[in-house]
């Protein structure tokens, strides 16, 4: 396969003199575009250290043992102080296994951090004093930890801007390929 069309590159053996690109999975990455290979190593990374990060930072907050996707729902109930539904948060979080959020709620609903109701049919989820509190402390473990590493490191704000943007549109074509990839 050669040509300027075909841009299938083998990855595997480092070139004399050169590292990269860093992937988890030389087969996946030996393809027409590496680097998106490249790119789900590093998302995976990230993923991993993000989720190790939000449990962390909420036992510092004072809340030990929360898995990262109660934190992420406890935030999100919290976000913008109004109730939300069950499907608001699987929206929002682009979930399909609504039983993980709402198995996340209600260990949230049994420390006291959120409390549930109904609206209709629906089930409603609104953040408790205690769950704003720890969300407040969350928020200043984070910026006396996180926030003053990644600005001593100089991340620029735009650019981490960007990269969240470009992370929401790739989003978009994961789960236009996943919806695909469920036809075959």
């Amino acid at each position: 396969m050669t040509g300027s069309r075909d841009r299938r590159r083998q990855v595997g053996a480092p070139v004399p003199g050169q590292v990269g690109p860093v992937v988890s999975s030389a087969h996946l990455a030996n393809s027409a575009m590496p680097e998106l290979s490249e790119m789900e190593f590093a998302l995976t990374m990230a993923g991993n250290a993000f989720h190790r990060w939000k449990t962390r930072c909420m036992a510092a907050a004072g809340a030990e043992g929360m898995a990262p996707l109660e934190v992420q729902v406890l935030h999100s109930v919290h976000h913008r102080a109004r109730p939300k539904t069950l499907a608001d948060l699987c929206l929002m979080l682009n979930i399909e296994d609504t039983h993980t959020v709402n198995y996340a709620i209600r260990k949230l609903a049994e420390r006291g951090l959120v409390e549930t109701g109904r609206k209709g049919k629906e089930k409603t989820v609104t953040i408790t004093a205690a769950g704003a509190d720890l969300c407040t402390r969350y928020g200043e473990v984070r910026e006396a930890l996180l926030i003053r590493a990644a600005r001593a490191q100089g991340l620029d704000p735009a650019e981490v801007s960007r990269l969240a943007a470009l992370l929401r549109a790739i989003s978009g074509s994961y789960d236009q390929a996943a919806r695909s990839a469920a036809s075959l």
